[in-house]
């Protein structure tokens, strides 16, 4: 039995670590994005989703080694709903070179 106690153990270790990298993305990712680009995309402002991300890295960080409990749960969801949301965003309103394959021009669609 102990063995599989071990291997819970380290599963967790190893979700809690995943989790905290995605977070940590999430800051980072945040703080190099142009604060017109969060108000262009209309996803409030670069202040707040730098508090909510560096917010849900902490928490990450504090309970890194239990990621199941409900304020990492939180956490993760505030980390994902900037990936899953806020950040396509943001790149549709930076497209570098006009994208690939947008058929985007200076002035529109062609």
């Amino acid at each position: 039995m102990p063995a599989i106690y071990t291997a819970q153990d380290l599963l967790m270790t190893v979700i809690g670590v995943g989790v905290l990298a995605m977070m940590v993305w999430a800051l980072l990712d945040a703080a190099r994005t142009r604060p017109d680009a969060f108000v262009a995309a209309g996803k409030r402002t670069k202040t707040f989703w730098l508090l909510v991300t560096g917010a849900a890295t902490a928490v990450g960080f504090i309970f890194m080694f239990s990621p199941f409990n409900i304020f990492n749960l939180v956490a993760i969801v505030a980390a994902g709903v900037y990936h899953a949301d806020v950040r396509p965003a943001l790149r549709s309103v930076q497209q570098r070179g006009g994208g690939s394959g947008s058929h985007m021009g200076p002035y529109g669609p062609w």
